[in-house]
Parts: structure tokens; C-alpha cells; sequence
């Protein structure tokens, strides 16, 4: 007797290489970044915005709209578009430049360092496309730049969740003291933490939900997916508990150390980056260094750089994927 066939699955387009990370019927809103900062920008007139050629796929494009005589498009220049934020944040003005995660620490990290950081001044850089968020391959995926930009001095490094935390943390950074990076999720952004009654504090982490079985330290869209895994992984009588950790510098340690010292639950460290140098590792050294040793383990992108392809496909295969976090804290315990 033949086995029954299975319909084939449907062909992933093009477009799924850099289509949104909410699910199927999930909650999303539009461009959060972008309208935050013109409900902001219509109160402090000093707060100015500037991309180098991507402001629609920043989102700022919607600052441009409102204001357009405090927008300023300095093209495909992005050691130039540092400067200019540092001079006219020298000047009094509250810049947010806006560009890819990459660029910003791969290519201007030198102006970002020697122009905004050592001189401690209050520019926002925020950085679409952060970890795998897109199938364009190396030269679009920013898996290391929270190790590259953690290292810098005075440097507040911020990964949301949200669209309610992106909203949040916008608002926060406008007089936020010293600069800012922040890793954005833009267009059509998912909604989860408004669920769990989340307001977002600089440099505080958030227990959104607690459990007996294991511990999920994340940041970012992982977040979103250790929520998922946590619910999923009822059905088996696992109790995860979740700690979201959207400062990865400074870290907040006190939450940290009270979480993962806990008796009897394993300590995992989820993040939308490489296995080296991001909020795992700066947990691991945190825990080492304060005489706390839970059992440990990272979920989080390889070190290497990553093929190109539909997101989907890459989030499974990669580790980052709700049913991967799934059976990962499933086979760990």
C-alpha cells in the first residue's frame, strides 16, 4: 500500500528574505520608530533626524514627512552622517541618525568612537536590520554588533522587544545623557509586550513571567520567541520562566544575579546575535565574576556568517526559530 502524499509546502517568494517577524494573525503596528519620534519632534523642537539614503527602511522617512526642514539625507556616507549628528548635537540639537545595524558599526564605528562617544554627546544612533532580521546575507546581517558596540565607553547599547517598547525607548533616549545605540525592528513590528503590562526602563531588566523549570535571559525579538516557547512548552509541564533584558549595557545586574540564582532551574541566554561577544557572554562573565554558576547555555546565531534565503528558513535553521528555542529548552532539560 503507497503512503499518502503530503501537499507540497508553499514556495517562499522573494520577499519573505525581508518580511516581517510576527507570525501568522499576530498583533503588529506600523512603523513605530518613525511616529514616536514626530509625536516627540512636535514638543522638542531641537530633536532633528538624519539618514545616509535609508530613511523608508529606517522609518524615519515619516520624520521627513512632518519636518522636513529638520530632516537631512546625507546619502550613501556613512562616517559622514556620524560627524555631522556630533556637530549638531555639539550645537544644542537632539540628533537621531538612522542606518543599517552593519554600517553603523562596521563601517563608521571609528566615527561613532572618536566624534559622539568620547565626547559623550547625546546623539541616538538607531540601526535597522539588527542580527538575522534579513535574508540578504552577510552584507546586510548584523550579527556582531553588540559585540562591537558593547565595547565602546559610554555607550548605552538598547535592544527592544516591540513595537511598545520601541515606542518607549524612543522617548527615553531624548534626554538620556550621552549617546545612544539602539537596534530597531521596523515596518510592520509585532506587539507582545503590551500583554504583560511592560514599561520600559533605561538600563532595567523585566520577569515578565517566572517559572520553576528553567530561565530564559533574553533581549529583542528573542523575547518574543522565548514567550512563545514558554507557552508552547506548558503543554509538556515545563515552567520557563522569562527575564527581558532590552539594556544589554548597562546591564542590569541585580536582576540578573537574582533571577539565575535561583535553586533548580537552568539558565539560558537567547539573543538575535552571535554566540560571540553579546548579552550571552556578558551574562556568563557577569555570573562567573559574582560566584554564580547555574547550569548555562546560549541560544543564539553561529559564528560564522550566515547564508542567504527566506528569514523563516534561516530563523529554523539558524536556532532563533520559536519551535528551535522550543526543542532546545526541551532536549536541555
Amino acid at each position: 500500500m503507497n503512503a499518502p502524499t503530503l501537499p507540497p509546502k508553499p514556495r517562499l517568494k522573494t520577499s519573505a528574505m525581508i518580511a516581517s517577524i510576527a507570525a501568522a494573525g499576530q498583533k503588529t503596528k506600523p512603523a513605530p520608530f518613525g511616529h514616536a519620534l514626530v509625536a516627540l519632534a512636535r514638543e522638542r523642537p531641537e530633536i532633528v533626524g538624519l539618514t545616509a539614503d535609508l530613511a523608508k527602511y529606517t522609518d524615519l522617512h515619516i520624520f521627513a514627512q512632518a519636518f522636513p526642514d529638520r530632516f537631512y539625507q546625507m546619502g550613501m556616507a556613512e562616517q559622514v552622517l556620524m560627524s555631522a549628528a556630533a556637530g549638531m548635537a555639539r550645537e544644542g540639537s537632539i540628533p537621531f541618525a538612522t542606518t543599517y545595524a552593519v554600517f553603523a558599526s562596521r563601517r563608521a564605528y571609528d566615527f561613532i568612537c572618536m566624534a559622539i562617544a568620547e565626547e559623550n554627546l547625546p546623539v541616538r544612533i538607531v540601526c535597522a536590520l539588527p542580527g538575522l532580521t534579513t535574508g540578504y546575507g552577510p552584507s546586510h546581517q548584523a550579527t556582531d554588533d553588540l559585540a562591537i558596540m558593547r565595547a565602546m565607553p559610554n555607550l548605552t547599547v538598547l535592544d527592544p522587544c516591540d513595537a511598545h517598547e520601541i515606542e518607549q525607548a524612543t522617548a527615553a533616549m531624548v534626554d538620556h545623557p550621552g549617546p545612544v545605540y539602539m537596534r530597531l525592528l521596523r515596518g510592520q513590528v509585532p506587539l507582545v509586550l503590551d500583554e504583560y503590562g511592560y514599561t520600559f526602563e533605561m538600563g532595567k531588566a523585566a520577569l515578565l513571567r517566572d517559572g520553576a523549570d528553567a530561565l530564559v535571559v533574553s533581549s529583542g525579538l528573542m523575547t518574543m520567541r522565548a514567550l512563545e516557547a514558554a507557552k508552547a512548552l506548558e503543554a509538556d509541564r515545563v515552567d520557563v520562566a522569562v527575564l527581558h533584558v532590552p539594556t544589554i549595557k548597562p546591564l542590569d545586574e541585580a536582576a540578573i544575579l537574582r533571577e539565575a540564582g535561583r535553586t533548580g532551574r537552568k539558565v539560558y541566554v537567547a539573543e538575535n546575535h552571535s554566540v560571540v561577544g553579546g548579552l550571552g557572554e556578558a551574562v556568563a562573565g557577569l555570573l562567573m565574576r559574582s560566584g554564580v554558576h547555574p547550569a548555562f547555555a546560549q541560544i543564539a546565531l553561529p559564528d560564522r556568517f550566515l547564508d542567504a534565503g527566506a528569514l523563516p528558513t534561516l530563523h529554523d535553521r539558524y536556532g532563533i526559530s520559536t519551535d528551535a528555542v522550543v526543542r532546545r529548552i526541551r532536549d536541555g532539560l
